[in-house]
């Protein structure tokens, strides 16, 4: 087993948990507190639920774990993959109390890779796997020692690289060259994304995998491997299962046992090319034949909405082009059945890099490098992607994603407020840069600081501070982009006050002082970095979030 991909926990909280979406708004509340995409807290290709039992958001990501946590540890029981842990995506079954964490995984032994792909030598053998937990946070344990009982097979695909030599670059010169291939491939897959449907049924969105996928381009002559995004109805029974000992297999009414297929083509160039999604044809040539000629359509997303007469509209969020270019970025295209035909938006890419704020190489969700996978706890300000990477605020819509300050850099954890127009087919972000606005819902917060058992001293006391949204999720205090300041009102010039450690407030000097706090976030404005956070009910006074 090699020991160098494996998900794992992030213990760092940003600013305690937003608001849960509430069928009705909590209160009329507003506030002038706003947030900043600050780009410190690496998470690539992110996926963010509320857990209602922690009060908190948790973020599962493919990077950016802490020191000894995991969600999936290197003891965990049925560890399968061998490498490629990435894409980690978490429901949860309030009937069951199971947390069901999906994630890819690749094969590196040829044995195991010949039984799941014919051919010991498989190119990237990636699969899909799921691991349970009762918590959020897990340890997730893998439902079985193997990944979904799932073979996809694409019996059209001349397996052009039965005609080609490692390390499989340089695809055959022409067509008719190509299709003297013998026909048949078994799919490499990546990226799940599991839709509920309102009916019941449940479904498999996953991105093929662009190895041995070589598909010809007539306008360019050539053959360019490429991933699509297909999906695939699932039997139910491992989602109902009380004891979560049930893999999740494609529904039994599908063609089997060995090969069970049923899955349908969402996303693919052929179908609706977009100039966009070209930006790495090319690459055999320009890298001096160190690179494949490309084309990514990976880490979809899907959401339904409904028009105003009460149609359904499924919008489908993918990204396209390499992971480290800045070329890569976010497109969308939309359906009126949960299977497609879908139809790209003609506005794509709708996410993409923004060289004036040094912001590129975005993505929604998977862009699929890294070997490790995580799970990070967020109390946080922004909003999330719940069961399909979204989650509704009383008014508003927000869409974690990552992206890299510079190509550069690390992929970091972001947060755009997002539009969807079911009437006019349109889905659309707003800034991820600047000062934004708190997600509704956060407000009133709770300011509070008590003495710390055993924290007094000759002339020294502590006291613990926290801070609480309106749902009772505390924030975390040293976190970057909020803080609270002390300031002595009363005890005269010998009292000292300061916080340690952004929770602990240290009190030296005569006893009977009086310190206030003042709960401030940072703020873009180079000129007034941090702002006290005010907050009242609409017609109300202002009053900033303080405690003495």
């Amino acid at each position: 087993m090699i020991n160098r991909s494996r998900i794992s926990l992030l213990g760092f909280l940003l600013a305690a948990s937003a608001a849960r979406a509430q069928a009705k708004p909590r209160g009329l509340w507003q506030t002038n507190g706003t947030y900043i995409n600050n780009a410190t807290v690496v998470a690539a290709d992110p996926y963010v639920r509320w857990d209602a039992s922690t009060g908190s958001y948790w973020a599962y990501s493919t990077e950016g774990a802490d020191d000894g946590g995991g969600a999936i540890k290197n003891d965990s029981k049925n560890v399968w993959a061998e490498d490629w842990w990435w894409a980690p995506e978490c429901y949860y079954n309030e009937k069951t109390g199971w947390y069901f964490l999906f994630h890819a995984g690749r094969y590196l032994n040829s044995t195991k890779i010949a039984e799941y792909f014919k051919y010991p030598d498989f190119e990237e053998a990636s699969k899909i796997g799921v691991a349970v937990s009762r918590s959020p946070a897990g340890p997730f344990a893998s439902v079985a020692d193997r990944p979904i009982d799932y073979y996809p097979f694409d019996p059209t695909y001349h397996d052009v690289n039965l005609l080609m030599s490692p390390p499989y670059l340089t695809p055959p010169a022409t067509l008719a060259e190509g299709e003297t291939a013998p026909f048949g491939t078994y799919i490499p897959s990546i990226d799940p994304n599991v839709f509920f449907e309102d009916d019941g049924s449940i479904w498999l969105f996953f991105s093929r995998n662009a190895y041995r996928n070589w598909v010809w381009s007539a306008p360019l002559g050539k053959y360019i491997e490429e991933s699509n995004i297909y999906a695939v109805r699932l039997d139910d029974a491992w989602w109902h299962d009380p004891h979560a000992r049930t893999p999740p297999p494609v529904n039994a009414s599908l063609p089997g046992p060995t090969r069970k297929d049923g899955w349908v083509p969402v996303i693919a160039y052929a179908t609706q090319p977009q100039v966009w999604e070209d930006a790495h044809v090319d690459d055999h040539a320009a890298s001096a034949g160190t690179l494949k000629d490309r084309r990514w359509a990976e880490g979809s997303t899907t959401v339904k909405r409904h028009t105003s007469e009460g149609d359904a509209v499924y919008f489908l969020t993918y990204s396209a082009n390499n992971y480290q270019s800045p070329d890569y970025g976010v497109g969308y295209a939309f359906a009126t059945s949960v299977t497609g035909p879908y139809y790209k938006s003609g506005s794509n890419p709708v996410l993409s890099q923004d060289a004036s704020r040094q912001f590129c190489s975005s993505q929604p969700a998977y862009t699929g490098s890294l070997p490790m996978a995580s799970c990070r706890r967020l109390g946080l300000l922004h909003g999330p992607r719940v069961h399909r990477r979204l989650e509704r605020e009383p008014e508003r819509a927000f869409y974690p994603h990552h992206a890299r300050p510079s190509p550069a850099d690390d992929r970091c954890l972001y947060t755009a407020r997002l539009f969807i127009e079911p009437d006019a087919l349109y889905l659309g972000f707003g800034p991820d840069a600047g000062d934004l606005r708190l997600p509704s819902g956060v407000v009133p917060l709770t300011l509070a600081a008590k003495p710390v058992a055993n924290g007094s001293s000759a002339g020294v006391r502590e006291f613990e501070v926290t801070l609480k949204s309106a749902t009772g999720a505390a924030f975390d205090l040293g976190s970057p982009l909020g803080r609270v300041r002390a300031e002595v009102v009363q005890g005269g010039g010998n009292v000292t006050a300061r916080m340690a450690n952004g929770s602990t407030l240290v009190v030296s000097g005569g006893s009977g002082a009086q310190v206030r706090l003042v709960y401030e976030r940072a703020r873009s404005n180079v000129t007034a970095p941090w702002l006290a956070v005010s907050q009242s009910r609409i017609g109300g006074d202002v009053e900033v979030v303080e405690t003495t």
